[in-house]
């Protein structure tokens, strides 16, 4: 299926046989009740990128396998004999063509009166919880639509693989399947938290030229999404407004330009127009001038104290407080906002916030509605250095008709036991979440 198939998508089955694709080897088939014996016993052939450019079902299942069976398998240094180049370049430029044309607020409709859609937060590269929280949910269909919350890559292991399959759904499914952006899908970010690292450990001399691609697609995600006119999901949450004043023109015919001056006002929340012309495509969203909005969107934060202030923790994006939900639901005329971006280690320091033991809270409980956290990576980080594990529990989010306000949450507990893999980053000196940025080195800068 292509993106030109919005209005002819066709029920999906999770049976493999169900569709008329077939690779070259058999797909595992996975169930609605995940057994060691749903897994590959046998190395599965590698992917090969079919002649036509359209992707199934049984493809996106071969695909799984072959990353389930190579976590366990294979070195890292290996995975290109199973995902190779090629094939990566043709993925990454189909999905990237979709993603660049979509808007920074998607608005995402709903098809038919029995659809229900599945919001999922922060999975920082945990394939192996990726895949059960696929099988447990239910995979995207014609009346199941997902989406993703951002941060896919970085402190897991398998960010590569986890954002590479996220991608071959969104080609599949481009209009059942929405990929937002998260703060860790930057060059900065990436470069500290093991995702760069990574992907040169995966692909050697061609590691440059699957990182870069990587950025680019990062890039073309979207920053947000407004669900059947009900919910506002983003990654970080809210975000400011940017007033600007015009300074006088230039006597005389040349440099007529007219610059524009941030205004020095109090800050106050920004509109969805505001966010719909913010220029998103930039590989690290600035921390100041007049583009702040992406920063926002991505990095900001809940607070329990009245108001928008600067994220001085952070050193980016705002705190907003319940009043600042209040105004932004009722001035919307929305229900729900549901965002990501915290995780256990991020909330024990969030006085007054709960924690992320079961993998979301309700942070705010208004007269318009809810903030929702939701993080959907278990036992977060892969990689701890402290004494005792956190062993939160991750979760996802189910929005049902008619409203599409009354949200189910699904928590689960991590795969076990992960395979044995090194980290790419040094975990021991980076225990914080995304706190302390250095952000002089986030001043975008040519690979």
């Amino acid at each position: 299926m292509s993106s030109d198939d919005s209005n002819n998508i066709s029920p999906i089955s999770r049976d493999a046989d169900a569709v008329a694709c077939s690779p070259s080897s058999t797909a595992v088939t996975y169930s609605d009740n995940p057994s060691p014996s749903s897994l590959p016993t046998v190395a599965p052939d590698p992917l090969s990128w079919p002649p036509d450019g359209k992707l199934c079902l049984e493809w996106i299942q071969h695909l799984m396998s072959v990353f389930e069976w190579s976590s366990r398998n294979l070195a890292p240094s290996a995975f290109p004999s199973v995902f190779p180049v090629p094939v990566f370049d043709a993925l990454v430029l189909t999905a990237s063509k979709i993603l660049h044309k979509e808007p920074n607020c998607l608005q995402i409709n709903i098809p038919d009166s029995d659809s229900t859609v599945v919001v999922v937060g922060d999975l920082h590269g945990q394939l192996h919880d990726l895949l059960f929280l696929l099988q447990d949910a239910g995979f995207p269909a014609q009346n199941r639509i997902f989406v993703f919350n951002g941060d896919y890559v970085d402190r897991g292991a398998w960010g590569l693989e986890t954002f590479l399959l996220l991608l071959a759904w969104k080609v599949f499914m481009p209009h059942r399947v929405f990929l937002l952006r998260g703060n860790h899908e930057s060059k900065y970010c990436t470069s500290t938290y093991g995702f760069e690292k990574e992907v040169l450990a995966k692909y050697g001399d061609k590691g440059k030229h699957v990182y870069r691609k990587c950025l680019g697609c990062f890039e073309g995600l979207p920053l947000a999404s407004i669900i059947a006119e009900r919910v506002y999901t983003a990654h970080g949450g809210l975000f400011r407004s940017i007033s600007v004043t015009p300074s006088r023109r230039s006597k005389g015919k040349k440099n007529r330009r007219i610059n524009l001056i941030p205004e020095a006002n109090a800050l106050c929340l920004g509109s969805l127009e505001e966010l719909s012309k913010a220029r998103r495509s930039v590989l690290d969203p600035p921390w100041e001038g007049l583009n702040l909005i992406p920063g926002d969107v991505l990095w900001s934060d809940p607070s329990m104290k009245p108001g928008l202030s600067p994220n001085k923790e952070r050193g980016i994006g705002l705190l907003w407080g319940p009043d600042c939900t209040e105004e932004f639901l009722k001035k919307f005329k929305l229900k729900l906002i549901i965002r990501s971006h915290e995780g256990p280690d991020a909330r024990e320091k969030r006085p007054g916030l709960g924690g992320m033991d079961e993998g979301y809270t309700i942070d705010h409980d208004v007269e318009s509605g809810k903030l929702i956290t939701v993080f959907s990576a278990p036992d977060y980080p892969q990689f701890q250095a402290t004494e005792e594990r956190y062993n939160n529990k991750g979760a996802y989010v189910v929005l049902k008709p008619p409203g599409f306000d009354n949200p189910e949450f699904h928590s689960f507990e991590a795969i076990t036991p992960r395979p044995k893999v090194n980290p790419y980053y040094d975990f021991e000196e980076v225990i914080d979440s995304d706190e302390d940025l250095d952000l002089a080195s986030m001043v975008t800068t040519d690979l």
